[in-house]
């Protein structure tokens, strides 16, 4: 089989006329990934993707090429697609998230030119998942995943379904299409270095097959060993990944090869600014990677719809679980609709189901009432499919009726002070099954990278406050919080600029302080957030309370002018691996070794100062009754006071204070930061790569850009304009002056089609320029198998 993108060529236009299915005008030449409209990153209107557009391929097939089938795969059109060969409809597809195939074969004129048309229907009101009603995020338009064309021979594999339902045996389901012209079809077993594991013959009328295997590398989060298997029929050969991966469950828990594994993960959309879903498959594997070696998650569940297979594969090859469900958001619709949801959980299954990342299949629609008789269709048909996964359904409602093997909930009860989840008695009748939280915060606590400090830190303590509850509370099996990153929607949802804030990163995956939570999740690199930038102006009375160290380190070590002050080691989420660290004394020893207090005489001096310090001049009538004690004892004056606060508390009319946390590990200092007033800025920037591959597709790469001030700190107030510069074969997506939100922002580029060398410039007033320089490599990647 031989198997190539298209992407490259196709004639659109941006309003769809019947003439343009066989030779009608167009408006212009595109390459896919390609987006109907691209928005901008604020006020994005949602009614400017709803169209009807054209896309158009002129094929050539040689007389030489008759003895083969001829195929077309789609892998991703939003939302209603409609093909035509040589003017001829031969296929409809009602599902913007799923794959689809068309084949060519009788309708081929050999050794002349002939015109493939695809008609896209993008409009919200189709009769289809996930419209019908509100959604809570934009669905975009156009052909935005990969193209595929490949040939077969007459009789040909068209299915390959490997099941591990144990570690010691592999069982091959092949589908034959076509009439058969051999007698056999063999199965090969290849580790990750393609060596054989195990060959075997197998008659064609037996459609399954049992290997025994030994010595096996099972695949796991922490292990991703992928192997490869071969089926070849006659001239036909087609090859697919898998891993060795059994998935078990009882009332309370979730095994991976019979290890008991929590689910530790976020929410992911599969938008981006300015493009929306036509993203190339390296920018989707950084979102994995991202996943996987920033945030340290151990799982992702694709919100609310199959992603693309790009991602999925990283996820394979990196070690992410992966809970993923059909389209849809609250609604359920007509007969006709259901019966779409019904096909879509069958094209999910089947166009997915050899990938060991994936563990559960959502067969209910997001956030839906019950439907009995719809449920009871999706689990059948999933089950049928696949019946080596678990199903979950994701609701908001409590008590809700369990058609699935798993109970999964978007439990939004914590709202800062009260418990971070529901008791599982509390969400779900039957108690006999795991209990999974879907969603969690996200809309309850919206945070933009520019908010307030104390929001900020507000932010990042409830994702950490349920995610320790819900581990340690023995009653949940994982906890997939909303949300990975900012994401555009709708007028009905998000901030007025139509932006929902609830990623633990901002909508080009800059990290916010909540992203530490999950960072710190590890033990492999050391993390260190401090919540504060110990600027007082930016709290009320200039007053700043207590804060946080987000670490994964033992303790925390606060050095005010390079002067020890304290040690903080103990954090209050118990059922955190690392829980945030709250740092509430800024004084520590500093008042013995300066005032030559004695211990005790320091420790009642130090908590005056500390309760003045939290509560300006509203100390309760305790604090003051404390206060006079300790003047009285010590024979202390007001004005003995005021110079204390001064000196120890506000700093005022000092020279600027230098604090620096150090990170300890095993009685070493493994990440340090600094605080301290600076005005003094400049750029940093993350590349997703600075190689780029350009050939049966364009290339893209993703910048994240931040404002940093002397101490290496996020500037999280610059809000300045940055001008993005390029020279080479490279284009700017989106807008080309900018300006940063939180001291934060991003861009990307995209290849032309022309290799060589290019660099992109980015530069601001009062900040030196930053350059980075990019490779463009002609040749792009070559996939063999499909599905």
């Amino acid at each position: 089989m031989t198997m190539h993108k298209i992407n490259n060529e196709w004639e659109y236009i941006d309003r769809f006329n019947e003439q343009f299915i066989l030779d009608g005008n167009y408006d212009s030449i595109v390459r896919i990934p390609h987006t109907v409209q691209e928005l901008p990153l604020h006020y994005a209107n949602s009614q400017s993707y709803q169209k009807i557009v054209g896309y158009r391929k002129r094929l050539f097939f040689s007389s030489e090429q008759k003895n083969r089938r001829h195929f077309i795969k789609f892998e991703g059109v939003a939302h209603q697609a409609t093909v035509y060969f040589n003017g001829e409809q031969l296929l409809q597809h009602a599902c913007g998230y799923t794959a689809f195939v068309v084949e060519l074969t009788d309708k081929i004129h050999y050794d002349e030119e002939n015109i493939l048309t695809v008609k896209v229907d993008s409009r919200e009101d189709l009769n289809i998942p996930p419209f019908g009603f509100v959604v809570d995020y934009l669905t975009y338009g156009g052909i935005y995943r990969n193209v595929w064309q490949y040939d077969k021979p007459s009789c040909m594999i068209s299915d390959i379904f490997v099941k591990t339902e144990n570690l010691h045996e592999v069982e091959v389901e092949v589908k034959i299409d076509g009439k058969a012209n051999f007698n056999h079809y063999s199965v090969e077993i290849l580790d990750h270095d393609k060596h054989r594991v195990v060959k075997i013959d197998v008659p064609v009328q037996d459609s399954k097959v049992r290997m025994p295997v030994k010595d096996i590398h099972a695949w796991s989060d922490s292990s991703p060993y992928l192997y490869h298997c071969v089926v070849t029929y006659g001239e036909d050969i087609q090859e697919t990944t898998f891993g060795f991966r059994t998935i078990s469950f009882d009332e309370k828990n979730l095994f991976i090869n019979k290890e008991k594994v929590f689910l530790r993960g976020l929410n992911r959309h599969q938008s981006y600014p300015y493009i929306g879903y036509a993203a190339t498959d390296s920018l989707q594997e950084e979102d994995a990677r991202i996943l996987k070696e920033e945030l340290h998650v151990n799982a992702v569940r694709t919100s609310h719809y199959p992603q693309s297979q790009s991602f999925i594969d990283a996820c394979d090859r990196l070690g992410l679980y992966v809970f993923m469900e059909i389209p849809g958001w609250q609604h359920i619709g007509d007969n006709h609709w259901q019966k779409q949801a019904i096909e879509n959980t069958k094209e999910m299954v089947l166009q997915y189901r050899n990938h060991p990342s994936i563990i559960l299949w959502g067969v209910r629609i997001n956030e839906s009432m019950d439907n009995d008789e719809l449920y009871t269709a999706t689990n059948q048909i999933a089950h049928a499919c696949d019946p080596t996964r678990p199903t979950a359904g994701v609701r908001y409602i409590t008590n809700s009726h369990l058609l699935e093997d798993i109970y999964t909930f978007n439990d939004f009860s914590h709202s800062g002070l009260n418990k971070g989840a529901l008791n599982k008695s509390e969400v779900m009748k039957d108690t006999h099954h795991p209990l999974i939280i879907s969603e969690s915060n996200g809309h309850m606590f919206p945070t933009k990278s520019f908010d307030t400090q104390q929001r900020r830190e507000e932010h990042a303590l409830r994702h950490a406050k349920v995610f320790s509850d819900a581990m340690l509370d023995g009653q949940h099996t994982g906890v997939f919080q909303w949300c990975m990153f900012d994401y555009a929607t709708h007028k009905d949802f998000g901030s007025g600029d139509r932006i929902c804030y609830h990623g633990v990163m901002d909508s080009f995956r800059n990290p916010k302080l909540a992203a530490s939570v999950y960072a710190s999740q590890q033990d492999e690199e050391p993390v260190l957030e401090i919540s504060t930038s110990m600027d007082i102006g930016d709290y009320n009375a200039g007053n700043i309370p207590s804060f946080y160290a987000f670490t994964n380190a033992d303790e925390v070590r606060l050095y005010k002018n390079d002067e020890y002050v304290s040690t903080f080691k103990e954090s209050s989420y118990k059922g955190l691996m690392h829980g945030p660290i709250c740092i509430d004394d800024t004084i520590g020893e500093l008042l013995v070794r300066h005032e030559h207090y004695t211990q005790k005489q320091a420790e009642q001096v130090r908590k005056c100062l500390l309760a003045t310090k939290k509560y300006g001049s509203n100390l309760p009538l305790l604090e003051k009754l404390k206060f006079a004690k300790m003047m009285l004892q010590y024979k202390m004056k007001y004005s003995d006071g005021v110079v204390l606060y001064g000196k120890y508390v506000s700093g005022w009319g000092s020279d600027s204070i230098r604090w620096r946390f150090d990170a300890i590990k095993d009685g070493v200092v493994v990440k340090s930061v600094t605080k301290s007033p600076s005005d003094q800025l400049h750029l940093t920037t993350q590349v997703s790569s600075t190689t780029l591959h350009e050939g049966d597709s364009y290339d893209m790469a993703a910048i994240r850009i931040q404002v940093r001030d002397a101490y290496q700190n996020i500037a999280s107030y610059a809000q300045l304009p940055l001008k993005i510069m390029i020279s080479g074969p490279i284009e700017v997506v989106g807008d080309k002056m900018i300006v940063t939100e939180g001291g934060m922002g991003g861009c990307y580029i995209r290849t032309t089609g022309e290799q060589g060398e290019a660099v992109l410039t980015i530069s601001s007033p009062n900040m030196n320029a930053v350059s980075i320089s990019f490779t463009i490599i002609k040749g792009g990647v070559k996939r063999e198998t499909v599905w």
